[in-house]
């Protein structure tokens, strides 16, 4: 157990480190992704704002959408939406990084566990506008900045940690194994389904709840709709917190292990 935290610490301290070459390599990933296109990396910035305005027309204009707990129906959504879209994007992208980027593997000597952390980080860098575009509809809608609203820093920071671990453990496995890709895109789109994004848990009958609530994304969901609706701190629901912490910190360990064990084979098998 000692050893696998010192790989882990150990990654940590390499990824601040390197958090230039880190960031030089996500911005080559935004070029990559948008090459050839007039726009280029703005399209990373009008995709979601045209999501977010699809959202609207549907459920505000079409559907008339009743409240949630007094509130807007499409604040409630989007408070689930955004970080559903960082978690599952940063997981998805970051799953094929190592595979993606097999002529880095393969020629030059680096920090492959950087490969999953640069999808992660461009993943951030969208998300961050939708944080953005957050706000901005809040205000529309007449609602002021609370200061429970600093939580989001908090949450960003557990979806990373969760991402990050994840990350690490299903790209190291989708290098010698395939499916493993088809997997977590298969996990993801029931894990989406699955979680109280365009639902409420209360119309859950209650004997289910405690299943529901073990799913990692359930927490760092209700987490935004508590930072900006109904105003509750994250300490206020310990067990939870807890438990969330645990998984991810499980996460964080056995990815770092998996990565470091598999790593030195990664050119033989690309």
């Amino acid at each position: 157990m000692i050893k696998l935290y010192k790989t882990l610490f150990r990654f940590i301290g390499d990824i601040i480190a390197n958090r230039k070459f880190l960031w030089d390599m996500t911005k080559r990933d935004f070029r990559q992704r948008y090459l050839g296109s007039y726009l280029g990396i703005l399209w990373a910035f009008i995709q979601p704002t045209i999501t977010v305005m699809i959202f609207w027309f549907v459920f505000q204009v079409g559907f008339k959408a009743v409240p949630v707990d007094n509130f807007p129906f499409i604040l409630w959504l989007v408070c689930g939406m955004f970080p559903w879209f960082f978690l599952s994007e940063s997981i998805q992208s970051a799953t094929t990084s190592v595979i993606e980027s097999a002529f880095l593997v393969k020629k030059i000597v680096f920090r492959v566990e950087m490969l999953p952390i640069v999808k992660i980080v461009s993943a951030l860098v969208v998300h961050l506008f939708f944080v953005l575009i957050l706000f901005a509809m809040f205000a529309i809608y007449g609602y002021s900045v609370s200061i429970y609203n600093l939580q989001i820093i908090y949450y960003l920071f557990a979806m990373i940690c969760l991402s990050l671990g994840l990350s690490w453990l299903t790209s190291s496995l989708t290098v010698f194994l395939r499916d493993v890709g088809q997997f977590v895109s298969m996990i993801l789109q029931f894990g989406f389904w699955g979680t109280p994004i365009f639902w409420s848990l209360q119309m859950i009958p209650e004997e289910f709840h405690f299943i529901l609530k073990l799913n990692p994304a359930y927490y760092l969901v209700e987490g935004y709709r508590q930072s900006f609706i109904y105003h509750e701190w994250f300490w206020e629901h310990i067990y939870l917190t807890g438990y969330f912490w645990a998984l991810t910190l499980t996460a964080m360990l056995a990815g770092a292990w998996c990565f470091k064990r598999l790593r030195p084979h990664f050119a033989d098998v690309l």
